[in-house]
């Protein structure tokens, strides 16, 4: 709303940030609020939709029910049947906010009894870490596909910030940057926020750290140490409040690589024996 009169951003960034671009284009025409809201909330042939993903949940959680608390359970089962039951609501302007609240905050909860109430064993660690590796990835997607399509003309400079602050609210992180990097937001600021930030739990390189210590106390581990020491040696020593355009797009995308072999090794591992 605060951005000059006639300009936005668009939805075809979020389309991107999820990676399902292609899936999308196969099946609308337009990248418009009706067709993106819908592919992203309850479509068929998107994976990541939220009926998709909730739906994908509540199998996953209904296999292992025996082991896993009964507050998690029910919570996961009932906010699958919300998203399922109430999408009409999401679907339209009025009822959005309203909708979309909701599923973070019941995500919030379940994981939080989760946290609290499961026992803190291999199985835990391996939850852990699979949540840990999905937000770094998150974060380096948003971060490289926000900054892309931010609006830089000499024009639009004077906005430039509101754009940040947009990107910085998209990962939840508006709050904290203000709290350690003041009052002005600006892109070399934002950029080492959230990729050098050691305390900030959605930083890739906290991530990073959390991973190997999450990791490490169980069987053969030793075995992923070299991923994490490059992947964070190659983070700290980059000066990423120069990167701009393309050379930040070529440095997430070697830091996703590397995240992604993370996920390969691991796999490799201790599932696909």
């Amino acid at each position: 709303m605060d951005l000059p009169k006639g300009v936005s951003t668009g939805w075809e960034p979020i389309i991107d940030i999820i990676g399902a671009k292609e899936a999308f284009y196969q099946n609308h025409k337009e990248c418009n609020d009706r067709n993106a809201i819908k592919f992203l909330l309850v479509g068929s042939h998107n994976s990541s939709s939220i009926l998709n993903s909730m739906w994908l949940a509540r199998e996953n959680a209904r296999t292992v029910r025996d082991v896993i608390p009964r507050a998690v359970w029910e919570g996961v089962n009932s906010l699958y049947h919300y998203v399922k039951e109430n999408q009409n609501e999401g679907l339209g302007k009025r009822g959005r906010f309203g909708y979309l609240k909701h599923v973070i905050e019941q995500a919030h909860l379940i994981f939080g009894a989760l946290d609290a109430t499961i026992n803190h064993d291999i199985g835990y660690r391996f939850i852990r870490f699979g949540s840990i590796l999905e937000r770094a990835d998150m974060t380096t997607r948003i971060l490289d596909v926000r900054s892309a399509s931010l609006i830089e003309s000499d024009v639009n400079r004077p906005f430039e910030n509101i754009q940040w602050i947009s990107v910085l609210r998209s990962l939840s992180a508006y709050q904290m940057y203000r709290q350690q990097m003041g009052i002005r937001v600006r892109r070399e600021d934002v950029l080492e926020f959230m990729l050098h930030n050691e305390v900030f739990p959605r930083s890739v390189l906290f991530c990073l750290t959390e991973l190997e210590a999450v990791i490490k106390p169980i069987p053969n581990s030793e075995q992923l140490n070299s991923t994490f020491v490059q992947a964070r040696k190659k983070l700290t020593h980059a000066n990423v409040r120069k990167l701009k355009n393309g050379e930040l797009h070529k440095f997430i995308d070697d830091i996703q690589i590397e995240l992604a072999e993370v996920h390969s090794k691991l796999a490799k591992l201790y599932f696909l024996k």
